[in-house]
Formats: structure tokens, sequence, C-alpha cells
């Protein structure tokens, strides 16, 4: 069976940092493409980065958290990072991890974990 199990998250002040890790397992990390997302209360999920299946790859982020978000993944461990730095009180939200087949392009992922939360106050 498919899993992703994400964790990390937690409440941090303005300014914080804080890394999310998902661990997948029941298919072939690392011949899948990664990505993040989040959803805050009321809004659309939306894209926050993506990884390539080897590490050192194209790692896009969007424009809203570039420069403050990197991820990351290590295939020996089945896992995808993301270290959030700089956290502002509008990253708040639910995360989620995601998987996708390297054939699919531009869509959302075949996978997803069941998300973690990320409270950003003071």
């Amino acid at each position: 069976q498919v899993q992703l199990v994400e964790s990390g998250g937690g409440l941090v002040q303005p300014g914080g940092s804080l890394r999310l890790s998902c661990e997948g397992s029941g298919f072939t990390f690392s011949s899948f493409r990664m990505s993040w997302y989040r959803q805050a209360p009321g809004k659309q999920r939306e894209w926050v980065a993506s990884i390539i299946t080897s590490a050192g790859g194209s790692s896009p982020v969007a424009g809203s958290v570039k420069g403050r978000f990197t991820i990351s993944r290590d295939n020996a461990k089945n896992t995808v990072y993301l270290m959030m730095n700089s956290l502002k009180s509008e990253d708040t939200a639910v995360y989620y991890c995601g998987a996708t087949h390297p054939d699919r392009v531009g869509v959302l992922p075949d996978y997803w974990g069941q998300g973690t939360q990320v409270t950003v106050s003071s």
C-alpha cells in the first residue's frame, strides 16, 4: 500500500525555522518527483516546491517562498524535506507532500500524504 507520512509541523514564531519531513513507502520512491503543497483554512491548496528524482537536481519553489524555503530529498531514506526559514504568519497552513510518476508532467501528484500543521504566530 502506498503511503506518505509527513512530520515536523508545529508552532513557531515569526522569523523562525522549521523542517518538514515526508517518508514514502509502497512505491519506488527514487523514481518519483516529490512535491510540497499547503492549504490554509478557506483557501485553495497551493503548490510550494518540487524536486526531481535525484538529489541536487531541479528543485523549483513558489515565488511566495523563494529565498526562504528549500526542498531536498534523501532517496536512501525514501524521504523528502522542506526546510522553512524566515517564517511568516501567512505561511500558516496544513502542509502536504505528494508523489508524481515521472511520466506525468504538469499535473497534481498521484499520491498524497495526510498533512502536517504549521502555525506561525507570536
